[in-house]
């Protein structure tokens, strides 16, 4: 059985991570079998856009804690399997954001600690009304270091530090607000909405959007001088694809643009 699965449709890549009796854990097969599928959809020039779930009740749990209690029986007491397995987490939340294509997380049930890092890792993300998140190691002793980095770059810092120092949930709506998510749908719905967010994205021009999710990541790591210097550069660059020229000939002519990438 696969942890991850991959289903190709229509320039949509959905990924699942399967391991429903675990609530999907990041487990170290887990986090191995998602970096091997991120890292074939690196130069996959058909795929436009990619969603990510999780199978049965819930998106992602975080890491899977009996692993990390085994660990201990190590002659160092677990300090090296720990500090490589926090490597590789860190290293695939980083392949997403360097994945060319937008990812979409597709949230239900929970996703908590790691598993909630892992949403505010992916580009976009849309979430069924009931769900709920969290990072709450700091319940068990374990304060959310690695996944406060992402949360703290998405949501307000004195709401992430109160999520982290509490260890208390929030619901769908409350994850809106905060801008840990785009939006909350009706659970029925949420693959609909999913799949419509998708297809919206995936009909726009693939080069331009690889380009602008690259260029959006590097800004946002600049001085305002530097990223405005950047993006003109990167704007300057992205009008001189013939897809471009076609796609403003189609705006200015009232049709649409023949694109072929």
């Amino acid at each position: 059985m696969a942890l991850v699965e991959r289903e190709d449709r229509a320039a949509i890549a959905t990924l699942t991570l399967n391991d429903p009796g675990k609530l999907n854990a990041l487990s170290d097969a887990m986090l191995a079998e998602f970096s091997e599928t991120l890292s074939a959809l690196e130069d996959d020039t058909e795929t436009r856009v990619v969603i990510l779930r999780g199978a049965g009740r819930a998106f992602c749990a975080g890491h899977d804690l009996r692993e990390m209690q085994a660990a201990r029986q190590a002659p160092d007491g677990g300090a090296a399997a720990w500090g490589d397995l926090f490597t590789r987490c860190s290293a695939v939340m980083q392949q997403i954001v360097r994945l060319p294509q937008p990812v979409i997380a597709q949230v239900h049930g929970v996703a908590a600690a790691a598993g909630c890092q892992l949403v505010a890792t992916c580009d976009m993300a849309v979430a069924a009304d009931d769900c709920r998140f969290g990072v709450n190691g700091v319940n068990i002793g374990l304060f959310c270091s690695t996944p406060m980095v992402a949360l703290s770059r998405v949501m307000p810092r004195k709401q992430v530090f109160e999520m982290l120092t509490t260890g208390g949930l929030i619901d769908a709506d409350r994850a809106t607000e905060l801008g840990l998510i785009n939006r909350a749908v009706p659970a029925p719905g949420l693959d609909g909405a999913v799949r419509e967010l998708a297809e919206t994205v995936s009909a726009k021009l693939g080069r331009a959007v690889r380009v602008g999710k690259r260029a959006f990541y590097e800004q946002s790591e600049m001085t305002l001088a530097d990223a405005y210097a950047h993006t003109g550069a990167v704007m300057a660059m992205n009008m001189a694809f013939d897809e471009t020229e076609e796609g403003i000939a189609a705006f200015l002519e009232k049709r649409d643009p023949s694109w072929t990438q």
